[in-house]
């Protein structure tokens, strides 16, 4: 089984139970009633990312679903938490690409983001044969793998929380879900 097409999806969830925190962030990315199986970080050739909601609208309740699944938990009061998807499309669409996972503590989303963007990018760099000084900046290196042509684009889905002020337990996750 090759799936053809994802969508990515992010949540947050907030209760007394991190287990349940973590229930109601599925619930808000809208995945909850599936039974997801957690798969490692490649991209299949050709799959094309597609809307959440026509993912959703593919599926039904109680399947097995495999996804890139990326989650992180605090019940520290106003502890700043992020989860990102990073995602890095070759140019050639018989090449596969990859996702990556970053969780983390106090950065930004946008922080975030670029650092998983870049995971995902560096190894499609590394696997397709692109040379790059792992020192330079992001903005740096996403030229030098433009300049190579091989890397059409890269992106990511972040999902950031703070923790709750009572000392609930706060999750937040992001998912790229693979659509049969």
């Amino acid at each position: 089984m090759v799936p053809q097409k994802l969508f990515l999806t992010k949540g947050v969830g907030k209760h007394k139970e991190k287990l349940r925190s973590f229930e109601a962030a599925l619930r808000k990315a809208g995945i909850e009633k599936f039974n997801l199986v957690r798969v490692s970080s490649i991209l299949p050739p050709g799959c094309k990312i597609i809307s959440k909601d026509k993912g959703l609208s593919l599926l039904k309740p109680g399947e097995i679903v495999f996804c890139v699944i990326c989650d992180n938990s605090t019940n520290e009061r106003n502890r700043l938490l992020v989860a990102s998807i990073g995602i890095a499309i070759p140019t050639e669409k018989e090449q596969y690409g990859y996702l990556s996972e970053h969780h983390t503590f106090g950065q930004t989303d946008d922080a975030a983001g670029d650092y998983a963007e870049d995971l995902a990018a560096s190894m499609l760099a590394s696997t397709l044969g692109i040379e790059f000084d792992a020192d330079l900046a992001w903005d740096e290196r996403r030229d030098v793998y433009r300049m190579h042509d091989k890397i059409v684009k890269t992106r990511n889905i972040t999902q950031s929380a703070i923790g709750d002020k009572g000392g609930l337990w706060t999750s937040v996750i992001t998912a790229a879900v693979f659509v049969p």
